[in-house]
């Protein structure tokens, strides 16, 4: 039911972050606003 996803960023496009995500309610690709190492700020991280 639950899939393992890969968040990146935007600006960078480096793969932070990993997260589960439920097909049904989230039928689209998520994204998320995160804190990025690379850039050092908040930038929205989207489902690769």
């Amino acid at each position: 039911m639950r899939d393992i996803i890969i968040l990146a960023c935007e600006a960078c496009k480096n793969r932070n972050y990993t997260t589960t995500r439920n097909k049904r309610k989230h039928p689209d690709r998520m994204e998320l606003k995160k804190f990025c190492p690379s850039c050092r700020k908040h930038t929205p991280h989207k489902q690769r």
